[in-house]
């Protein structure tokens, strides 16, 4: 009762900002919010699409970087104050729509169209635009903890760093401005990790946070069945297509079923347990950090899927372009979740490492095989995983 009557006092001295509690989840506002990031992965995949080499795809993965980092700022900052109220609301609003220029701007991120505004530009501004509100708010919320103040204060050097460098970037364009944007992401992901350690971030709830990170890995393979609309778009429906797509959702279906079956559940378990410095560690180690290659793989495997779609009738090989991201990106994500069980549990999965191997082994065969041959052995491979670890680890799931 009295945590509770200094909460509502410290909200009223904050101007509407109402500090989270422990039993804290995730806000209808927040769930909004997301909404921008399913259209800016969508503007990604495509232009990873649209650019067909391995550069646009590198590219696109530094894009799709940039918006994991501005998403996980936010997270944390949803879980220091309700987003929906006072302050942190009125900034994440302008976060959002700086965040849909963004999303805008994807197509024109390395090579600004004729007209217009300065695409590469203007994405960078927008970005520091989300940055800089985000560390401003959180600096409000943070007030009356002078260690949270310091620790925000310190982000800056990281954030203004990177920021240069993407200005920089975006002026010189080409392989320059790719190797200055992955440097800035670089600077700013090592900068704030480094300045974490031991640092004074706080979680005043597991709930909130690993809530918030299982609804962006949803976001993510919706994506991936989004791309099965894509790849279909302006195709004549046949049987082809329509076994490729029922293929595409059983590949998703997989994807979930992989992340929140067991691992989620056991993680938040684990999360709860820890308690202090070790929990914010654990949550920036293998939340903020670790859930990345996750996404990353998902958006990958989704590229794959649009090209097994757009090419679902072919008797030709469906070539490296589509098959490496394919098979590639699920075993980024299997491998994810890999280094993800062995920070949270110090355990590794034997099942899944050896899934790993079998789609490495099984990579040269996609690539010169038909497109649906290939997405239905990726298909048949995931699903045995699944039903040995169904098997394997029924007891630990109903414990």
């Amino acid at each position: 009762m009295v945590e509770h009557r200094q909460a509502q006092r410290r909200g009223r001295v904050l101007g509407g900002v109402r500090p989270a509690g422990e039993d804290h989840r995730a806000t209808p506002f927040e769930l909004f919010f997301d909404l921008v990031y399913v259209f800016a992965m969508t503007q990604v995949t495509g232009y990873m699409a649209a650019e067909h080499s391995a550069h646009g795809v590198l590219q696109g993965l530094l894009l799709l970087t940039l918006l994991w980092w501005t998403w996980s700022g936010y997270t944390w900052l949803g879980n220091q104050a309700r987003a929906d109220e006072g302050v942190l609301r009125a900034g994440m609003v302008v976060a959002m729509a700086a965040m849909f220029v963004i999303a805008l701007t994807i197509p024109e991120a390395w090579q600004d169209a004729p007209g217009g505004l300065n695409g590469p530009l203007v994405l960078v501004g927008a970005y520091l635009l989300v940055r800089c509100v985000h560390l401003t708010v959180y600096a409000v919320a943070a007030t009356g903890d002078p260690g949270l103040r310091r620790q925000v204060a310190i982000t800056w050097l990281p954030t203004l760093a990177g920021g240069a460098l993407l200005v920089a970037g975006a002026l010189l364009g080409g392989w320059t401005q790719t190797l200055l944007f992955a440097g800035a992401l670089l600077v700013e992901g090592v900068g704030v990790y480094l300045t974490s350690r031991h640092g004074n971030w706080r979680l005043h709830s597991v709930a909130h946070l690993t809530e918030r990170h299982g609804l962006f890995i949803i976001l993510a393979i919706g994506e991936s069945v989004v791309a099965i609309g894509v790849g279909a778009a302006e195709q004549p429906i046949s049987a082809s297509l329509l076994v490729a797509a029922i293929l595409g959702v059983a590949a998703a279906v997989c994807l979930w079923w992989l992340y929140f079956d067991v691992v989620s559940l056991a993680a938040e378990h684990r999360l709860l347990e820890a308690r202090g410095q070790a929990r914010v560690d654990l949550a920036v180690e293998a939340y903020t950090y670790g859930h990345f290659p996750l996404v990353a793989g998902i958006v990958l495997a989704a590229l794959g899927v649009e090209g097994v779609l757009a090419h679902a009738g072919d008797r030709e090989p469906l070539g490296a372009f589509y098959a490496l991201p394919l098979v590639g990106g699920v075993v980024l994500y299997l491998a994810g979740q890999l280094v993800f069980k062995r920070r949270m549990h110090n355990m590794l999965s034997l099942p899944r490492l050896v899934t790993i191997c079998v789609l490495l082994a099984a990579l040269p065969a996609a690539v010169v095989a038909p497109p649906l041959v290939g997405l239905a052995g990726l298909v048949v491979i995931l699903a045995a995983l699944i039903v040995v670890e169904t098997t394997r680890y029924a007891q630990t799931r109903r414990s």
